[in-house]
């Protein structure tokens, strides 16, 4: 007897949901605001990118487009433009799969069309860079509160991982 998850309905509520378009809009800018923002402490990252220069790049993911053009200070700026040189479009179509795979720490199915140089810098930037929380939140409140917070944030993250990697192979087994 197949068994269905009671948070099933939570799945099909979060599928079928759309938010405002400007707030989609705004929450865009912020992530390229942020995507910058842990370019600029990456020094070899932005030397990659600035020899992109110019280069469009299209992030899609069911309705969602993210274009973006690597700029000659090596970071990204939204841009209005068609065509593209490389497009990496998400074929995940569940967010709560999303936001699981990620939690996981996987990287996103997706696929890949145009310039293969280009998709070669973008997944060495996907490899190398990451965002230090501490660092950021070590400007805000100190070093040693930062570090009790990030050391919970990460103990957090592990519990979480280990949830889902319980909860995985036992929902796989189950037909929905």
């Amino acid at each position: 007897m197949a068994t269905q998850s009671p948070f099933s309905w939570l799945a099909q509520a979060a599928s079928t949901l759309q938010p405002p378009a400007w707030v989609v809009d705004e929450t865009i800018n912020r992530l390229v605001l942020f995507l910058n923002h842990v370019l600029m402490s990456e020094p070899e990252a932005m030397k990659r990118l600035a020899r992109q220069k110019g280069q469009r790049i299209e992030l899609v993911w069911q309705k969602i487009q993210l274009r973006l053009q690597a700029t000659p200070a090596g970071l990204l700026e939204r841009a209005d433009f068609e065509g593209f040189d490389l497009r990496l479009t998400v074929t995940e179509e569940s967010p709560l799969d999303l936001v699981s795979a990620l939690a996981r720490g996987d990287k996103p199915r997706v696929r890949i069309e145009g310039d293969v140089q280009l998709a070669a810098e973008v997944n060495w930037l996907i490899d190398n860079v990451r965002w230090d929380a501490e660092e950021d939140l070590a400007r805000l409140v100190g070093d040693a509160p930062a570090h009790t917070l990030a050391q919970l944030g990460r103990q957090a993250l592990n519990a979480i991982r280990g949830f889902i990697s319980a909860k995985a192979p036992a929902a796989a087994g189950r037909p929905t």
